[in-house]
């Protein structure tokens, strides 16, 4: 028989197995998930997560398709958090460390608390990639903060108000645009889908069944 565990949905209590994520047991439950699930693998951010445990007086944070679901566990979900997001033409910004200062002044207001770095759901160095934006250190900004997956908690948690997620998708833009070297082939690939060389082969792709879909991928060849 299944180990059942007692958790807390929304403050609604239900029975689910243990060996559910937190996202599998909110199904389980009965909730029909239309926000707040996207990828399911830990990549796009969409199920931002806090609990605490019965006992337990920390608040912690994660990605509900990745956590697994513990006794008395009171959970609510944060599938959007109102980031900050600032409009611009990265054809006319440049990478100097003026543009942080002109879109995103808060950063220069971070006390220092590392709060946003212990609630990161990836376990980034949060703080230290902000630190490199301050600087206009675009490209270790870029580097340090890579696997963001712009669930949007550490904001959550700023007494500073900062959008994280948004200064470092800014950084890895201008890194993108002008401080890392040239890639030929990326240039070579962009060139060939505006001249349409693939449409013909996606429209194909597109009327197969699912079950071939997955087979095609389960056997793909992958570029060197």
């Amino acid at each position: 028989m299944e180990t059942m565990v007692h958790i807390f949905l929304m403050g609604k209590q239900y029975e689910v197995p243990s060996n559910l994520t937190i996202m599998k047991a909110m199904e389980y439950a009965g909730y029909q998930l239309i926000r707040g699930c996207g990828c399911r693998n830990g990549f796009c951010g969409a199920c931002a997560t806090i609990y605490r445990v019965k006992g337990d007086r920390e608040l912690k944070v994660c990605l509900a398709c990745q956590t697994k679901v513990e006794d008395n566990m009171y959970v609510a979900t944060l599938p959007f958090f109102p980031l900050v997001k600032q409009v611009y033409d990265i054809e006319k910004v440049s990478a100097t460390q003026q543009i942080m200062m002109q879109l995103y002044p808060e950063i220069y207001a971070c006390i220092g608390c590392n709060a946003c770095t212990n609630s990161c759901t990836q376990g980034l160095n949060v703080m230290q990639y902000i630190a490199y934006a301050q600087r206009g250190d675009f490209e270790k900004c870029a580097e340090e903060s890579f696997d963001c997956v712009m669930c949007g908690v550490c904001s959550s948690r700023c007494p500073a108000g900062i959008s994280h997620p948004q200064v470092a998708m800014l950084a890895r833009r201008l890194n993108g645009k002008y401080l890392a070297p040239k890639s030929q082939h990326l240039e070579d690939r962009v060139r060939e889908i505006k001249n349409g060389d693939f449409k013909e082969l996606l429209e194909n792709l597109m009327q197969k069944p699912l079950s071939e879909m997955q087979e095609l991928y389960n056997h793909r060849e992958i570029e060197q």
